[in-house]
């Protein structure tokens, strides 16, 4: 099946800040076999990420394809995107009026208008986990399988404070998406992962700083190919997930599923913590039998679920490398 966006219109949405659209656009890829036709797996995108999760533009194509880890000779893969995440052209300005759970009300109208009443598996790394979480709290049997990576089921104050960060850089600053992805940059990997990669080294010809360097490649890179817009929307999302808020407990929300829970951490991650994902795994335990906790190896932090693609393999190969795959 081709992985071509393809659009919906969600009519009439109320944010919960009630902010009113008339309109949506959500557009979506679906890849692998045809939908109705095989587990479906939904898939998530993080901050700068879309739809494209697999082939030749896909973000994800090392764990998603052809006799990967996603199979697609096994599965239908569905992934939508955020609205306003600069993929079409509709933008949302007032990225304030969005919540994490908004975004995942969103889906599941598009799931709904799809005529998918249940998945195999949503699965989503940073924010994108974020989202996957809200959608479970909302809709708890819509999902077999709750895969959140380098994520939370909340915004900490450590990141609702570099989010805050982020806004002031992307409201004040010259140069806001240059500026804002340097920051992010510093969150996004870890000091090992920096002195493995620069060790100190200076580019002979800029007379700077390799790590220097390469910080303003990344935020003269996504400049050119990212909207301001966009980029206050998706941190607005990060800073807002929260399962809880203006709603029940998490233990009371969560109990209402059936679903397998897999946390995936990584163990450098400076953004979402491990130890964060170990109070999270601990408390549903508490509750919940079917729960499993796990983290990647790597100096690399909270990047790391886009770079060890052979360790993914490996933690998720129980999941989707079964033997017998529920229908």
């Amino acid at each position: 099946m081709e992985n071509i966006p393809n659009p919906i219109i969600i009519n009439n949405f109320i944010t919960e800040s009630g902010a009113v659209f008339s309109s949506l656009p959500l557009s979506f890829t679906l890849s692998g076999l045809p939908l109705h036709a095989a587990p479906i797996v939904l898939v998530n995108h993080a901050l700068t990420g879309n739809a494209q999760v697999t082939g030749e533009n896909g973000w994800w194509n090392d764990l998603i394809g052809d006799e990967k880890t996603i199979d697609t000779n096994k599965y239908t893969v569905l992934a939508f995107n955020v609205p306003g995440n600069g993929n079409d052209s509709f933008v949302i300005e007032n990225y304030q009026d969005f919540t994490a759970r908004d975004i995942a009300r969103i889906f599941i109208k598009g799931l709904k208008t799809l005529n998918i009443e249940q998945v195999f598996a949503i699965i989503g790394g940073s924010v994108g986990g974020g989202i996957a979480w809200e959608i479970l709290a909302l809709e708890p049997n819509i999902t077999e399988h709750l895969i959140p990576i380098a994520t939370d089921w909340k915004s900490t104050d450590w990141m609702i404070a570099n989010c805050y960060l982020q806004e002031q850089i992307l409201n004040n600053s010259s140069r806001p998406i240059e500026d804002a992805r340097i920051h992010a940059m510093l969150c996004y990997r870890s000091p090992e992962s920096f002195k493995a990669k620069f060790k100190r080294t200076v580019h002979s010809e800029l007379s700077i700083f390799n790590i220097e360097s390469w910080l303003a490649h990344h935020g003269n890179k996504l400049q050119k190919r990212y909207q301001l817009s966009s980029y206050k929307l998706m941190n607005q999302l990060l800073k807002t997930i929260d399962i809880t808020r203006n709603s029940e407990d998490f233990e009371t929300l969560i109990s209402k599923s059936n679903a397998a829970i897999h946390i995936v951490a990584i163990n450098s991650d400076l953004f979402f913590t491990p130890q964060e994902n170990l109070e999270t795994y601990n408390e549903l335990k508490k509750f919940k039998n079917n729960v499993f906790y796990s983290e990647i190896d790597s100096v690399h932090g909270h990047d790391a679920f886009l770079i060890e693609y052979k360790q993914l393999d490996h933690l998720l190969a129980d999941i989707f490398k079964a033997e017998t795959i529920a229908k």
